[in-house]
């Protein structure tokens, strides 16, 4: 049983996301951005995963899955990104609009001069933290426009859903990816247990934006 719920976690960043997929229907324009990164995560996802699951069966030069997450991080931010802008809300927006150039900049400067996106041991610590600050900031701005509008309005609408799961998912998962990299060098067999507790919040996430999909195709 043990080994069946592992083996379950280990597959969740694939299974989980078909949650979402079995409730896309036709979603409006404002929810297409969502919608593209449920699609192209899956794809990463699996490429992720069989990579890993299979590696010894690989050339050495091709058996690392790390480059594949700097690329899932990157996917995320710009399609959340463009979610966050295309809600119209006033509060914020010019700086809502500059933080995917900001994002540019950081990806140039980052990985022109610092790090390796191709790195054969380990995923970008810094990279997937950026995006969890920035999607953490897109977030605490929905919350903060919601609070300081003067009408009573229904809150629980689809895009509340999907900032909610999302902010729960960076929330949890924030500090586990900027200490990632030293954890899997210090502490190899903790890193690898920790990395559960990103999985589990994956599998909310993808409820969370089910629950968005179901709201908004009623």
């Amino acid at each position: 049983m043990r080994n069946f719920i592992q083996l379950m976690l280990d597959w969740s960043e694939v299974w989980a996301l078909l949650i979402p997929i079995g409730f896309i229907r036709k979603q409006p324009l404002l929810y297409k951005p969502v919608v593209y990164y449920v699609w192209i995560a899956l794809l990463i996802n699996l490429l992720i995963d069989f990579t890993w699951k299979f590696r010894t069966q690989f050339p050495v030069a091709f058996n690392s899955n790390n480059y594949l997450y700097n690329l899932h991080s990157i996917v995320r931010l710009f399609l959340f990104s463009a979610f966050f802008i295309s809600l119209k809300q006033p509060f914020l927006e010019k700086v809502k609009k500059a933080v995917p150039l900001f994002f540019d900049v950081f990806l140039i400067v980052n990985f022109g001069w610092y790090e390796n996106f191709f790195n054969y041991r380990f995923f970008s610590s810094r990279l997937l933290a950026v995006e969890a600050f920035i999607l953490l900031f897109y977030t605490l701005q929905y919350y903060l426009f919601k609070i300081k509008q003067n009408v009573e309005v229904d809150i629980f609408t689809p895009d509340f859903w999907i900032v909610t799961g999302l902010g729960i998912y960076m929330t949890i998962n924030f500090f586990i990816f900027l200490l990632y990299n030293e954890l899997t060098i210090r502490l190899q067999e903790f890193a690898i247990s920790l990395w559960n507790v990103h999985n589990i919040s994956y599998i909310i996430f993808n409820l969370f934006l089910s629950k968005a999909f179901y709201e908004s195709a009623k």
